[in-house]
């Protein structure tokens, strides 16, 4: 059977719209976000056991400087003699994600009674297929968590980096970061400390040399970077907490 010029048209037509939208659905599917992964909240027990033995051992300040958070703050091995003189102390342990950080505050937190808190998370819930909003409400909640039982504790928020190894989810640590910030900006007691810019390029592009192979930790250098932005507004901090 003969087909008509107008039917034959149609088909033509028919034919390039689904070739166009395949592309286009493909694009739209890779860009959404990622069921997150399923998280065993006893995970890093072995690392809390840990902290709660070197503190029976020996007993660190109250009402210091708590740095909390995951393996960015981890691996930061410098960071009492870079803040020195001021009094911290690292709390912060494995590739955590901010359930984790609410998980065990009654043990990485509560003890320490600290007057100033430095928080680091996200990174992990990100890789993990978190969206910005549920990163943002966990932090969210960490931070009514402080001003309960804590009302008078300070603590400020780092940005999550946009490494190079999550650079497909980028556009999911600018939103977190964004709604954490204004989250810090209108909350009393509460600071939202940028690291991204340190890191980067005059492109926005990430220090290459500052990253391990991984191209997601980092070499000293880049801690030297972190502390030189995050130590002026934690000893600014901590001037106007440790008045008598």
């Amino acid at each position: 059977m003969a087909t008509s010029p107008r039917l034959a048209a149609s088909l033509a037509l028919l034919l390039t719209v689904l070739a166009c939208a395949s592309p286009r659905a493909e694009a739209q599917a890779a860009l959404a976000p990622a069921t997150p992964q399923p998280l065993d909240l006893s995970r890093f027990e072995k690392d809390i056991l840990a902290f709660e033995a070197a503190d029976r051992a020996t007993p660190p300040p109250q009402g210091a400087i708590l740095f909390v958070g995951s393996s960015i703050f981890r691996l930061w091995k410098d960071l009492p003699t870079q803040m020195a003189p001021l009094p911290v102390i690292n709390r912060a342990f494995g590739g955590s994600r901010t359930p984790e950080q609410l998980h065990y505050f009654e043990r990485i937190v509560l003890p320490y009674r600290p007057r100033v808190i430095v928080y680091y998370c996200g990174s992990n819930d990100v890789n993990a297929g978190e969206t910005a909003q549920a990163i943002a409400a966990r932090v969210e909640q960490f931070s009514e968590r402080v001003r309960t039982a804590l009302p008078g504790t300070r603590v400020y928020f780092a940005s999550i980096i946009k490494a190079p190894q999550k650079r497909d989810r980028w556009d999911v640590v600018d939103r977190a970061n964004a709604l954490v910030r204004a989250h810090a900006d209108t909350a009393p007691g509460r600071g939202y400390i940028d690291l991204n810019p340190a890191l980067q390029d005059e492109r926005g592009e990430p220090l290459m040399d500052l990253y391990l192979a991984d191209r997601l930790h980092y070499l000293p250098p880049a801690y030297e970077r972190i502390s030189a932005v995050v130590k002026p507004v934690v000893a600014q901090a901590w001037s106007e907490v440790a008045r008598p």
